[in-house]
């Protein structure tokens, strides 16, 4: 169905739902490739940098560790995947991100880990949503 998948990954979602949509999404189709993709910004990498004396090869490693749920969710689906991380801002940078790959689709989680009756989607979902030239799946 879709070659090329982007999951841009927000460590204050829940993703509990994605897993079994990508599996949809790559339903017999052979040479996909999802890639799992987060944006660490600049503010928390320079706080890291400041408070912590991590630099960037740190942080993703860290990063790395508190995506493993996750990412053994997708091994357990047997889906094929890469993880990729950049340092920026997230609308900006998932944004460019599609723009300079060849991406289908791409698929956000908007299940808060914490409820915000305000608004439907976070900002960051909503930004994606209008300003890409792709589907999105708004998984909840």
């Amino acid at each position: 169905m879709y070659q090329n998948i982007l999951v841009p990954y927000d460590f204050g979602n829940s993703f509990n739902n994605i897993p079994q949509q990508l599996v949809n999404l790559t339903y017999a189709v052979e040479n996909y490739s999802i890639v799992v993709f987060n944006v660490i910004s600049e503010t928390e990498l320079a706080n890291y940098v400041r408070y912590q004396g991590k630099h960037f090869e740190e942080v993703v490693e860290e990063k790395k560790e508190e995506m493993q749920p996750f990412l053994a969710k997708l091994d357990q689906e047997g889906l094929k995947y890469q993880v990729k991380f950049t340092t920026g801002t997230p609308t900006k940078s998932i944004v460019e991100e599609v723009e300079e790959n060849d991406y289908d689709v791409v698929v956000m989680s908007n299940k808060r880990s914490e409820i915000d009756i305000k608004h439907v989607l976070g900002h960051v979902t909503h930004k994606i949503a209008k300003r890409v030239n792709v589907p999105v799946l708004i998984v909840k």
